[in-house]
């Protein structure tokens, strides 16, 4: 193995990769129906950067290495606050709908089937979902991923309302009033 190939393979190790879906889907041919499997699978470093592929194939294992190839293209940076978001979002695509809202050091990931599978590939430890809308695991693991794609960093936030970072507190270390 040339020290090309070496780093390739100390990266793929270095991601998680989760498999949320496997359909069987048919096509209508002349002579009845052909049969192949649509994979979902999402793709993360554990530090920020999140993709989801979607692969095609007659049998499983290549279904699943098409969805991972091209969840890895699809990875791109989200902006995180510690363990948590930086702010509430929710998040749209077709029928299903997805709340994110960040919580206070030592929540845990409450979420459920693709919601958990993306945050948890993205890196977050700390928060808050509800899936409303559509239940189909393709278009809730989608919305979830536009929510963080949508938000925005801290430091973006406060140049925009011309503040400090610091004067930008989350929710739980802000002070009770009355």
């Amino acid at each position: 193995m040339t020290q090309n190939q070496n780093r390739r393979m100390d990266e793929r190790d270095d991601m998680d990769e989760r498999v949320i879906d496997i359909a069987r889907v048919a096509k209508v041919v002349k002579g009845g129906r052909r049969f192949a499997f649509r994979v979902t699978v999402v793709v993360g470093d554990n530090r920020g950067k999140v993709g989801m592929g979607i692969g095609k194939a007659r049998g499983v294992p290549d279904a699943i290495r098409k969805a991972s190839e091209q969840a890895r293209k699809d990875m791109r940076p989200v902006s995180l606050a510690g363990d948590t978001i930086p702010h509430e979002m929710l998040a749209k695509h077709s029928g299903a709908k997805v709340m994110l809202k960040p919580a206070s050091p030592g929540t845990g990931v409450i979420a459920g089937g693709p919601v958990r599978a993306v945050l948890e590939a993205a890196g977050v430890h700390d928060i808050l979902t509800k899936s409303l809308g559509s239940n189909n695991v393709l278009n809730v693991a989608t919305a979830t991923l536009k929510g963080l794609r949508g938000l925005t960093a801290l430091e973006v936030e406060a140049a925009q309302r011309g503040k400090m970072v610091t004067e930008i507190k989350p929710f739980w270390e802000r002070e009770k009033d009355g």
